[in-house]
């Protein structure tokens, strides 16, 4: 069933896909996977973060499709990929691996983008030969590794135990989100967005996250609330670039900064000032332009690799 809600005019509106197709993970979850743009072209394969769908890379989508080949899906519980009992990093990593296989032709490479959750999948696959071998470079947009619960400043405490445990119960919270209002978007910017977030931008992002389902939600945080990538990112080898917004509360700029000191090629960083933790909806052009800085120094020079060895 389509659970999936969003703005259907403007900026954010999800372009119509060239095709759609259902992918197997290896336990036999099924995943909504969505291809735009023409065959043959760059690929690039857009990762979703915890609440969000497919609809959450809109923007992103309807600039790279133009010379791209653009490959998204929704994670796992998340927009039409149903929910499953086995909620992991594993299972995530599984996902990915997955999806790039169905998606990419042998010996293609992708540039991997990954948002919150989206760039933990990233970590969790980092290790898998299925990823190394389909992945080209990677963007992690405002993510972090371990200690997510611990360095949120959605609660405004100061850091100790108290604000921890009650961050827990906010994240993790079994309460139904309920329809968008005007009082669940002012909730939903001050912990996920900057200040200076335009309406058309918390609107759409609040019907995406409002959509998500509320046992998938409270599954996810829990699997949130103990990660631990910190041996992934070690293993993250190809040329991967970070952004993070400085006004981020979920994932502050204390994690970028771990893991730039952590990645072994880092090829950039990039802190956005006044920017919340939705980068990609924030600060749309930004975020594609990094994307496609990318696919052009590596997916580009890895296809004409390919060519040039038949």
């Amino acid at each position: 069933m389509n659970r999936m809600t969003h703005v259907v005019s403007g900026r954010y509106a999800p372009p119509v896909p060239a095709r759609e197709l259902t992918v197997r993970s290896a336990d036999g979850a099924r995943l909504h996977v969505e291809v735009h743009g023409a065959d043959g072209a760059p690929p690039v394969v857009l990762a979703h973060g915890w609440t969000c769908s497919t609809a959450f890379w809109a923007a992103q989508i309807r600039d790279l499709a133009a010379d791209h080949r653009v490959i998204v899906y929704d994670q796992r519980g998340h927009g039409r990929s149903p929910v499953s009992a086995a909620c992991s990093t594993a299972a995530l990593a599984d996902d990915l691996e997955a999806v790039l296989a169905a998606t990419l032709a042998p010996g293609e490479k992708a540039v991997v983008a990954g948002h919150s959750m989206g760039g933990m999948t990233v970590m969790a696959a980092a290790q898998r030969p299925g990823f190394r071998e389909r992945t080209a470079a990677v963007l992690l947009c405002s993510t972090g590794s371990s200690d997510l619960v611990a360095e949120s400043l959605v609660v405004p405490l100061r850091a100790g135990r108290v604000r921890t445990w009650l961050t827990a119960r906010v994240l993790g919270s079994r309460l139904p989100l309920g329809p968008v209002t005007p009082v669940s978007r002012r909730v939903l910017k001050y912990g996920t967005m900057g200040a200076g977030a335009a309406p058309d931008t918390v609107e759409a992002c609040a019907r995406i996250v409002h959509a998500c389902p509320r046992d998938a939600r409270h599954a996810w945080s829990r699997v949130l609330k103990t990660l631990d990538l910190d041996s992934g990112v070690r293993e993250l080898t190809v040329p991967t670039a970070v952004v993070v917004g400085t006004a981020d509360r979920l994932t502050p700029p204390v994690h970028a900064r771990a893991l730039v000191a952590a990645l072994p090629h880092c090829v950039g960083s990039t802190e956005l000032p006044g920017i919340g933790h939705m980068t990609p909806m924030e600060a749309p052009e930004l975020v594609t332009g990094k994307i496609r800085e990318l696919a052009t120094l590596y997916t580009t020079a890895a296809d004409a690799r390919i060519e040039e060895s038949a």
